[in-house]
C-alpha cells in the first residue's frame, strides 16, 4: 500500500509521463498555428504514422540491434518519414491555400487527416499491432513502495531535452527568429528578403519529427498501435495547446504536462472512465476565465 506522500508522487510521475506525450505533439500544433494560423488536425495522424513506421522499422532493425540501440534507429527512421510527410502536407495541401480564408485550410486539414488514417487502415487491415521492444518494462528505481521504471525516466529525460532544445532553437537561432517574425507579419518578412515558404516548411518538418518521436516512445511504453490512435492523441494535444495558449511554445509544454497531471489525479479521484471528462471540464472552465489560455496573448486583427 502507498502512503499519502507516495501516492501523490506516483500520480505526479504518471501524469508527467503521459503529459510529455501530449506536450511533444502539442508543440507541432502550436508552431503551425503560430506561424500560419492553421489548426492542423492532420498532425495527430502524422504522430500515428510515426508510431507505425517505428514499429515496422524496429521489426527489421531488431534482428541485428535489439533493445535501445535498435529503438533509437527505428525512431530516427520514423522522424525522417514523418518529417517528409509533414513537408509534403504543407507543400501540396496547405501552401496553395495560404492566401485563402482560414476555413479552407481547416477543411483541407480535416480531409488530409481522413486520407492518412484511412490509408493506414487499409495497409494494416484494421488490425491492432503489438510492439515488442524486448525490454524489461518493470525494471527501475525503487523508492519506498514506488517503482520508477527506467523507461519512464528515459521518456521524461528525452521529452525535457527536446522541449528545452526547441525553446533554444526558437529563441536563439536565425531560423527561430524568422519563425517568430513570420508569425507577426508574413508580408513584411517577404519584403525583408525572408524565404517565408522555406521557414514554414521547416516548421512543419520539426513539428512532424517531434510527433514521430512521441509515437516511437508510445510504442515502447504502451506497445499497442491502431490506425485511429492519431485521432485521440490529436484531440488531447490540441486541448493541451489551447490550454497553455495556442501559438505559445512554453504554453504547449505547460498545457501538455498540466493535462497529463489533471488526467492522472482525475482518474484516481473518480475513475479512469472519467479522466477525459475531468480534463475537458477543467479546460472549459479555464477558457471561460482566460480565453487565450494560460500563457496566450490577445491578438490584434489588422483590417
Amino acid at each position: 500500500m502507498f502512503t499519502t506522500g507516495e501516492l501523490i508522487i506516483r500520480l505526479i510521475i504518471d501524469g508527467l509521463v503521459i503529459g510529455s506525450f501530449y506536450a511533444l505533439v502539442a508543440l507541432g500544433y502550436t508552431m503551425v498555428y503560430g506561424i500560419i494560423k492553421l489548426l492542423n488536425f492532420a498532425h495527430g495522424d502524422i504522430y500515428m504514422v510515426g508510431a507505425f513506421v517505428c514499429y515496422y522499422a524496429y521489426s527489421i532493425v531488431a534482428k541485428v540491434l535489439p533493445g535501445w540501440p535498435g529503438i533509437v534507429i527505428a525512431i530516427f527512421i520514423a522522424m525522417i518519414f514523418s518529417g517528409a510527410l509533414g513537408y509534403l502536407a504543407q507543400r501540396f495541401a496547405y501552401r496553395p491555400l495560404l492566401g485563402a480564408p482560414r476555413l479552407s485550410m481547416l477543411i483541407t486539414a480535416i480531409g488530409l487527416s481522413l486520407i492518412i488514417s484511412n490509408t493506414v487502415m487499409v495497409i494494416t487491415k484494421t488490425q491492432t499491432m503489438y510492439f515488442d521492444s524486448g525490454l524489461d518494462l518493470s525494471a527501475g528505481v525503487q523508492y519506498g513502495s514506488i517503482r520508477i521504471t527506467y523507461v519512464q525516466i528515459i521518456m521524461l529525460a528525452v521529452s525535457a531535452v527536446l522541449m528545452t532544445g526547441l525553446s533554444l532553437f526558437i529563441g536563439r537561432t536565425m531560423t527561430g527568429r524568422a519563425m517568430r517574425a513570420i508569425a507577426q507579419d508574413k508580408d513584411a518578412c517577404r519584403l525583408m528578403g525572408v524565404n517565408v515558404n522555406k521557414i514554414i516548411a521547416i516548421t512543419f518538418i520539426i513539428g512532424s519529427a517531434l510527433a514521430a518521436i512521441a509515437g516511437g516512445l508510445y510504442c515502447v511504453r504502451f506497445g499497442t498501435l491502431q490506425f485511429y490512435m492519431g485521432y485521440r492523441i490529436g484531440i488531447k494535444a490540441f486541448t493541451a495547446a489551447v490550454l497553455g495558449g495556442i501559438g505559445s511554445i512554453p504554453g504547449a509544454m505547460l498545457g501538455g504536462l498540466l493535462l497529463g497531471l489533471l488526467e492522472s489525479f482525475g482518474a484516481y479521484s473518480l475513475s479512469s472512465e472519467w479522466q477525459d471528462v475531468f480534463a475537458f471540464g477543467l479546460l472549459i472552465l479555464i477558457l471561460i476565465l482566460r480565453p487565450n489560455g494560460l500563457l496566450g496573448k490577445s491578438e490584434i486583427e489588422r483590417m
